[in-house]
C-alpha cells in the first residue's frame, strides 16, 4: 500500500452506524421518554413536591440501588476509564476496592443521621446543626459543581455517537438534553430511577459484550495481561510521596475516598434517592448493593482499557493519527471490534447515552428540588402551592437543559475528560465533607469554625485548581503519556513508515517541564480535595476553641452521629431527642412569610 497522506487511510474498524444500530440507540430513548409520560400521565398525578421528589417515600431498595449505580457509572466511567488504562496505564484503578471504606462512611457516620431527624434535603443538617449561613454557603457550591459538571457529563455521550456517525456532536447533544428533560420533567424521581434501572442494565450488558469480543480479538485474557506487564501498563502499588505525581496509591486513596463520599453520601441528587426509602435498614441494604454494582462495572471497563491496549500495543492509533483524543478511543476501539456486526455500535452507543443520561436526569431532579425550596420558595412575597412548586421545579428541569446545551461549545475544547471531571468537584468537596464531619463527629465543633473553615477550604481549592489549569494552558504542567509504539502497523494493513515520511500528521507533543524547582499549583489533581478538608480542620478546629465551643447539652445526639456518641456526656447519651416544629407566621398586606424553627425536647430514657 502506498499512502501519502493521513486522511487517506482508512480507520481500523471497519464499522460505522447501520439500520440496525439507530434502531436500538432510537429504542432506548424511546423507553426513557416512554418511563417518563407514564410516571406523569397514568401512574397517579404527581401533585405534591415531596411526591415529585421522593416517590412519596415509598421507593424500593433495589430500584434505588440500581438507579444510584446507573447515574453514578457515567459516562465518564464508560469512555473515560478505559482510555485512562490505554493512556496512563492501571495506577487509577487502586481506588476501585476501596469503594467499600466510602460506603462504610456513609452507611455509619451520615445515613442514620439524615433518617434520625427525617431529612430530605442533606443540606438542611447543616442549618440544624450550626447556622443558616452554613447552609447556604455549602448549597451554593453543590449548585456551582453540579452545573459546571453537567455539561461534562453530557457531552461525553455526545462525542461518542459523533466519532462513529459523523452527526455535528452539538446536534447530539441537544437532542440527548432534550430526551433527558423530558422525562425528568414529567415522571420526576419515579421517572429518574426506573429509566436508570433500565439504563444499567444496558450499561452492564453493552460493557460485557465489548469486553468479550475485544478480549477474543486479541485472542486471551491471559495475553491481554502479558501485554499489559510487558509494556508497563500494570501498576497499582506506587507508593511515591511526590506531590506532583499523576496518581500513586496513596493520592488515589485518599483524594477519591474523599471525593466519592462527598459525591454518593453528601450529594442531594444521591441523599434524595436514598432519603426516598422506607427506613435506614433499607437505605443501608442500597448502599452495600450499589458498592457491589460499582465493583462490577468498574472492573469490566478497567478490563476493557487493558484489552484496548493489548489490541494496539504495537500501533498506537493516537501517535498515527488515526484518533486525534484519548476520550474518542473507546468508540474508535468498539469500531475496531464489534463495529462489523449490525446493531452492536449501537448498543455501545445506548450503553454511553444510558450513562450520560442517568446521571443528568437524577441531577436535574434534585436540583429543582434545592433551588425552589432554598431560594424561590423564600422570595418575600412568593406564595408556595402545589401547582406553583410543580411549574417552577419543572422549568428549572428545561432551563438547566438549555445550559448543558450552550456550555458544550466550552466543554468541547477540553482535553482529558477524566481529569476535568475529578478535578472540578474537588473545589467544594473538601468543604463539604468537612463541615459535616465537623458537625456530625466533633460535637464541640461550632458555627464560626465550620464556616470559616468551609470558607478557607474553598478558597484553597479554588486556587489549585484555576492555577493548575492556568499552568496547563500555558504548558507549564503536563501529565505525558505512557510510552507507545507504532512498529506493529503492519498488522492492521498500515505502512507507517511512508505516511510519516510523505504526510503531516500531528502527533501529539507533551511539553516538559524543566523547572525542578517545586510550585504548590504542580500538585497532582487527586490531592486537591484533600487539601480541601485539611484546611476545613486546620481552620475550623481552632476557631471552634478560642470563640467557645459548642453547647452540646443544646445539641442533643440525634444531630451527632452514632459513631460519635461515645464521645458524649452520659446524661446526654441516656436521653431521647424529639424534633419539634415551631411554625411562626409573619403576616403583611398581600402576603404570609412563614418562618420554621427548630426545638429538640429531650427525655430520660429511665422515664419512658
Amino acid at each position: 500500500m502506498n499512502f501519502t497522506t493521513i486522511e487517506t487511510l482508512l480507520p481500523l474498524g471497519s464499522g460505522h452506524f447501520q439500520v440496525l444500530d439507530y434502531v436500538v440507540f432510537i429504542a432506548m430513548l424511546l423507553i426513557s421518554v416512554a418511563i417518563g409520560i407514564y410516571f406523569g400521565f397514568f401512574s397517579g398525578n404527581i401533585q405534591s413536591t415531596e411526591e415529585y421528589l421522593l416517590g412519596g417515600r415509598r421507593m424500593k431498595t433495589i430500584p434505588i440501588a440500581a438507579s444510584l449505580i446507573a447515574s453514578q457509572i457515567s459516562g465518564v466511567t464508560i469512555l473515560s476509564v478505559p482510555a485512562e488504562m490505554y493512556g496512563y496505564g492501571t495506577q487509577y484503578a487502586i481506588m476501585v476496592p476501596f469503594m467499600i471504606v466510602t460506603v462504610s462512611i456513609i452507611n455509619f457516620v451520615f445515613i442514620p443521621v439524615f433518617y434520625n431527624n427525617n431529612l430530605s434535603n442533606c443540606y438542611e443538617y447543616l442549618e440544624l446543626r450550626f447556622s443558616r449561613r452554613l447552609r447556604h454557603l455549602v448549597t451554593v457550591t453543590f449548585l456551582v459543581n453540579t452545573y459546571l459538571v453537567l455539561p461534562i457529563v453530557l457531552f461525553i455521550p455526545a462525542i461518542a455517537l459523533a466519532q462513529v456517525t459523523g452527526i455535528n456532536v452539538h446536534l447530539i447533544n441537544t437532542i440527548a438534553c432534550t430526551v433527558c428533560v423530558v422525562y425528568t420533567m414529567l415522571g420526576g424521581i419515579k421517572a429518574v430511577v426506573w429509566t436508570d434501572v433500565i439504563q444499567g442494565a444496558i450499561m452492564v450488558v453493552a460493557s460485557l459484550v465489548i469486553l468479550i469480543f475485544g478480549v477474543r480479538e486479541v485472542g486471551s485474557l491471559s495475553e491481554v495481561i502479558n501485554r499489559a506487564i510487558n509494556e508497563d501498563r500494570i501498576q497499582f502499588f506506587n507508593m511515591s510521596l511526590d506531590l506532583t505525581e499523576r496518581t500513586t496509591l496513596p493520592n488515589m486513596l485518599l483524594g477519591t475516598v474523599c471525593m466519592w463520599t462527598v459525591y454518593m453520601g453528601l450529594n442531594q441528587s444521591c441523599v434524595q434517592r436514598i432519603v426516598a426509602l422506607k427506613t435506614v435498614k433499607h437505605a443501608k441494604n442500597a448502599m452495600w448493593l450499589f458498592c457491589i454494582g460499582y465493583y462490577i462495572i468498574l472492573v469490566i471497563n478497567c478490563l476493557i482499557g487493558l484489552t484496548m491496549f493489548a489490541r494496539y500495543h504495537a500501533c498506537d492509533p493516537l501517535k498515527v493519527g488515526l484518533v486525534d483524543k484519548l476520550d474518542k478511543m473507546v468508540p474508535f476501539f468498539v469500531q475496531d471490534t464489534v463495529g462489523r456486526f449490525s446493531g452492536m455500535t449501537g448498543i455501545f452507543i445506548s450503553c454511553v447515552f444510558s450513562a450520560g443520561l442517568s446521571t443528568i436526569s437524577a441531577s436535574f431532579n434534585s436540583l429543582s428540588g434545592v433551588i425552589y425550596e432554598d431560594y424561590l420558595r423564600k422570595l418575600p412575597g412568593f406564595q408556595h402551592s402545589e401547582p406553583r412548586a410543580n411549574f417552577f421545579m419543572k422549568t428549572i428541569v428545561v432551563l438547566s437543559g438549555v445550559y448543558c446545551v450552550a456550555a458544550g461549545v466550552i466543554v468541547h475544547k477540553f482535553g482529558s475528560i477524566l481529569e476535568m471531571i475529578l478535578t472540578i468537584p474537588s473545589l467544594s468537596s473538601g468543604a463539604i465533607l468537612g463541615v459535616f464531619l465537623m458537625g456530625m463527629v466533633n460535637p464541640w465543633a461550632n458555627e464560626k469554625g465550620a464556616f470559616w473553615g468551609a470558607f478557607a477550604s474553598v478558597i484553597v481549592a479554588t486556587y489549585l485548581t484555576v492555577r493548575s489549569k492556568i499552568a496547563v494552558l500555558m504548558g507549564d504542567l503536563s501529565y505525558p503519556l505512557k510510552p507507545s509504539r507504532i512498529d506493529g502497523c503492519d498488522e492492521f494493513g498500515l505502512n507507517v513508515t511512508s505516511i510519516l515520511l510523505n504526510s503531516t500528521i500531528t502527533t501529539p507533543v507533551t511539553p516538559v517541564d524543566d523547572d525542578d524547582g517545586f510550585e504548590i499549583y504542580k500538585i497532582s489533581f487527586a490531592w486537591f480535595s484533600i487539601f480541601g478538608l485539611l484546611a476545613v480542620f486546620i481552620v475550623g478546629i481552632p476557631i471552634s476553641m478560642f470563640t467557645g465551643s459548642n453547647d452540646i447539652y443544646k445539641t442533643g445526639k440525634r444531630l451527632i452521629s452514632p459513631v460519635a456518641h461515645w464521645m458524649l456526656p452520659d446524661e446526654i447519651r441516656n436521653k431521647d431527642s424529639t424534633l419539634t416544629v415551631d411554625v411562626v407566621t409573619d403576616k403583611t398586606r398581600d402576603n404570609q412569610v412563614k418562618e420554621t424553627t427548630w426545638v429538640w425536647e429531650t427525655t430520660d430514657k429511665e422515664e419512658k
